[in-house]
C-alpha cells in the first residue's frame, strides 16, 4: 500500500499573550486607608518545536498550520498572581530544519537529534499590578500594564530525513517509476536521463511497517569525482540502511548492462569503499521487453549475491514487484534501526544582542515612526484608559531622549507617532492617543 511522505511545510505560531496587571485598593472594614494590592498578571505560554524520535514525516501539518499559546491569567486582589499560559509543544521527527524571518533576517535551527526542543515563539511577560508603582510621593498609583503580546512567525519546516531504502542506477533505469508505484511520491517521470535533479521521498507501507524510500539522482561515471550530480548521489546513498541496485537490463541507450552495474560499484568503491559491505538488493528490470530477457542470465553472472537479494521485475508492468518489496521489508526488520543519541538541549533563536535603550526616529506618511525595543515593549503594555499611563509615557519619552530626537527631526504640533501598533498625536504640551 502507498504511503505518502511530506517533507516540507509551513506553520503559523504565536505564543501567549500575557496577563493583565490589576490596580486595586485593600477594601477592609478595619482598614480604612488600605494601599494598592493589585497582582501581577502572568506569563503567556511559549511554543516549543521538540523533535520526537516516534514521528518521520511532516504530514501532520498538512491539515493543522496554526499553533496557539494559552494567555497568561489576569492579576487579582491582595496580590494575586495571575497564572503562567500553558507552553504548547509541537512535535516534529529528528532532522527537522526550523527557519525564521525575523526582521528581514533569516535563522534556522537544525533539530537533528531526538529530545532537542526549540523556544520558536516566546510569550509575553505578565503586565506589572499596581503595587509595583508606589513610591514616598506616588501613595496611590492607579496605574497597571497591560500584558505583553506573545511572539508570532510564520516557521519554515523542512525534514531532512535518513532514507531506509536508497534506489540507485544509472539515468533512466526506471527508480523514478518504480517509487512512483510503490509509494504516494510522484517524481518525474521521463524517457531521457537525469528527469531527476534531487532525492524524491516516499513511504511505503508493507503490513503495519513502513520505510522511506529515496530515489537518489542518476549516477555517472567520474561521480566520485564530483562529474554531474556524483558528489550529491553519493552523499545521499552513504546515509541510507538498504540499497536497491536498478539496472536497466534491456539496455535502452544502447548501453551494456552488466558495464552499467560494474560501474556503479566502481563508482561506490572509490567514494567510500565501505559503501559495497552496504545491505544491497539488486533489481534487474524491464523485463517486460525481450532484451532484457536476453540479459538475465548474463546479468546474474556478475551479481556477486545470494539468489534471494536478484529480482527480476518490471516497473511498468509490476511484474515482480511485490516480491521485492517483500524482501525489502523483511531485510530491514532484522536491521537495527538507526539510534541517535537523545540531547536535551533548548535553543532561542540565535538573534543579535539590541541595546534595548536604542532607539531610531523615521518619517512615515505624514507622521513618524519611532523603533526601539524599550519604548515598543512599553507602549505594548500601556493601559490607554487610564490616564496615570498616558502620563507615564510621556516621562518615558522625555527622559529615553525620544521627544528631543523628534523635535530635531522636525516634528510639529498634530503630527501622528506611531510607535509599535499605537497611534499618539504629538503636542507641544503632551502626547495624546
Amino acid at each position: 500500500m502507498a504511503g505518502e511522505f511530506y517533507d516540507r511545510a509551513r506553520i503559523y505560531v504565536k505564543a501567549g499573550k500575557g496577563g493583565d496587571g490589576m490596580a486595586t485598593f485593600r477594601r477592609e472594614k478595619h482598614v480604612p486607608r488600605g494601599g494598592p494590592d493589585g497582582g501581577d498578571g502572568g506569563r503567556g505560554g511559549h511554543v516549543y518545536i521538540v523533535a520526537d524520535q516516534g514521528l518521520n514525516t511532516l504530514l501532520p501539518f498538512q491539515y493543522q498550520r496554526r499553533f496557539i499559546a494559552d494567555q497568561g491569567g489576569n492579576g487579582g486582589r491582595s496580590r494575586r498572581h495571575g497564572k503562567n499560559g500553558q507552553d504548547l509543544f509541537i512535535k516534529v521527527p529528528p532532522g527537522t530544519v526550523v527557519r525564521v524571518e525575523i526582521e528581514s533576517e533569516q535563522y534556522e535551527i537544525d533539530l537533528d537529534s531526538p529530545k532537542m526542543q526549540l523556544r520558536a515563539a516566546r510569550g509575553g511577560k505578565g503586565g506589572l499590578g499596581n503595587t509595583h508603582f508606589v513610591s514616598s510621593t506616588y501613595q496611590v498609583p492607579r496605574i497597571a500594564e497591560l500584558g505583553e503580546p506573545g511572539e508570532e512567525f510564520e516557521l519554515d519546516l523542512e525534514l531532512k530525513v535518513l532514507a531506509d531504502v536508497g534506489l540507485l542506477g544509472f539515468p533512466n533505469a526506471g527508480k523514478s517509476t518504480l517509487l512512483s508505484i510503490i509509494s504516494a511520491a510522484q517524481p518525474k517521470v521521463a524517457p531521457y536521463p537525469f528527469t531527476t535533479l534531487q532525492p524524491n521521498l516516499g513511504v511505503v507501507e508493507v503490513g503495519h511497517s513502513s520505510f522511506v524510500v529515496a530515489d537518489i539522482p542518476g549516477l555517472i561515471e567520474g561521480a566520485h569525482r564530483g562529474v554531474g550530480l556524483g558528489f550529491d548521489f553519493l552523499r545521499h546513498i552513504e546515509r541510507t540502511r538498504l540499497l536497491i541496485h536498478m539496472v536497466d537490463a534491456a539496455g535502452i541507450d544502447a548501453r551494456d548492462p552488466v558495464d552499467d552495474y560494474m560501474q556503479i560499484l566502481e563508482e561506490m568503491e572509490q567514494y567510500q569503499p565501505g559503501l559495497l559491505q552496504r545491505p544491497r538488493i539488486v533489481a534487474l528490470n524491464k523485463v517486460d521487453l525481450p532484451e532484457a530477457q536476453e540479459q538475465i542470465e548474463r546479468l546474474r553472472e556478475h551479481i556477486q549475491l545470494p539468489s534471494q537479494d536478484i529480482f527480476v521485475i518490471s516497473a511498468a508492468t509490476r511484474e515482480g514487484i511485490d516480491a521485492l518489496i517483500q524482501r525489502v521489508a523483511a531485510q530491514l526488520a532484522e536491521m537495527p534501526a538507526p539510534v541517535r543519541a537523545p540531547r536535551e538541549e533548548t535553543f532561542d533563536w540565535p538573534l543579535p544582542e539590541v541595546d534595548p535603550n536604542m532607539f531610531t526616529v523615521e518619517a512615515e506618511g505624514n507622521g513618524w515612526r519611532v523603533r526601539g525595543k524599550r519604548i515598543q515593549t512599553l507602549i505594548s503594555k500601556t493601559n490607554f484608559s487610564q490616564a496615570e499611563s498616558l502620563m507615564r509615557i510621556q516621562r518615558v519619552l522625555d527622559a529615553s531622549g525620544i521627544s528631543k530626537a523628534l523635535l530635531a527631526a522636525g516634528v510639529e504640533e498634530g503630527d501622528t507617532i506611531y510607535i509599535g501598533d499605537a497611534e499618539l498625536v504629538w503636542s507641544d504640551e503632551e502626547v495624546l492617543e
